[in-house]
């Protein structure tokens, strides 16, 4: 295979580690969330926080890492994290879903981590926002990491490429075969969304068989209205946040936008903006064009999780 799109602008500081090759579980960011919000420099003193949290040192430093890629806290400089808004409302004792047990916690986890536009995970830009077949094996997706660092002008061993690769895709499917550890079978919390499935088996280069995967691109219900006008808006401030207006292809296609990270197809998305458009009082207004439909942003109108959360789970 040969990359047929290539990543954005060298200017994103892509992250290639941190996760200390484990793939985040379903128990670890609730836990998380309570040592912070009892102790907000825990995680800096790994001593302590490997007796807090019951976890060897290797996986206190990768749940260090999950909670700020998933937006649960980030680092404030002082050796000490500062719970975010997302991380309150969604995981305090008040919180929408303080145990992980709604669907709409896991896309939304799961846009929080895919659509990183600073300090981005190069396995999740690339593979979720750039991919540019219907499927991929291991071995097939290495190689073209191996080419994008070396355009990125990094000099990553492949050891440490491989290890982010399965770290990706240990997050969206556990193999229960038996052949991995016991820590490395408990399955994360967006294997749930059966975003990644093995599509069969094919051989590589060097002969021997490998699993074929592919995302999940039919429509998804799941991902409630609300949810999908706030990640839009999300989206926008993220990239275009002085921009009062936004295309169609931009919000269906570009890296880190809904459509790609949701693996949305376009028209899918299209019907959606429409719905959000015609419900009036929403975050932007949506005009159909024969040529390239055009979104045009409501100031001072968006949704709150809570909006998210009060929406019907199964209401697209």
């Amino acid at each position: 295979m040969n990359d047929a799109v290539a990543l954005t602008p060298t200017a994103i500081a892509f992250r290639f580690s941190g996760h200390e090759s484990f793939a985040c579980r379903y128990a670890w960011l609730p836990k998380a969330y309570r040592a912070i919000a009892a102790n907000p420099a825990i995680f800096f003193d790994e001593d302590l926080a490997m007796v807090e949290l019951g976890i060897g040192k290797n996986m206190v430093r990768s749940l260090r890492f999950w909670v700020d890629v998933m937006g649960i806290a980030s680092p404030d400089g002082l050796k000490c994290h500062a719970l975010t808004e997302f991380g309150h409302s969604v995981l305090g004792p008040e919180g929408f879903d303080p145990f992980l047990e709604d669907e709409r916690t896991l896309w939304l986890l799961h846009w929080n981590v895919s659509s990183r536009t600073s300090s981005a995970l190069f396995a999740w830009h690339y593979m979720v926002g750039q991919w540019p077949y219907p499927e991929f094996t291991r071995s097939e997706a290495l190689e073209a990491f191996k080419r994008q660092s070396t355009k990125l002008g990094h000099k990553h061993s492949e050891v440490t490429l491989a290890q982010h690769l399965d770290v990706f895709v240990h997050t969206y499917y556990t193999n229960k075969s038996g052949k991995i550890g016991v820590e490395d079978s408990l399955d994360g919390p967006l294997v749930d969304l059966n975003l990644l499935i093995p599509t069969g088996e094919r051989k590589g280069e060097a002969g021997r068989w490998e699993t074929v995967y592919s995302f999940r691109r039919e429509a998804k219900p799941e991902i409630t209205s609300r949810m999908f006008e706030y990640c839009v808006l999300d989206y926008w401030d993220r990239v275009s946040p002085d921009e009062k207006t936004l295309v169609l292809r931009s919000v269906a296609s570009a890296p880190c936008s809904p459509g790609q990270v949701f693996k949305l197809a376009e028209e899918d998305v299209r019907s959606r903006l429409e719905d959000i458009s015609q419900a009036g009082n929403r975050g932007f207004n949506y005009q159909p064009s024969a040529v390239q439909g055009l979104l045009t942003r409501q100031v001072g109108i968006r949704p709150t999780l809570a909006d998210i959360y009060e929406e019907d789970l199964f209401h697209a």
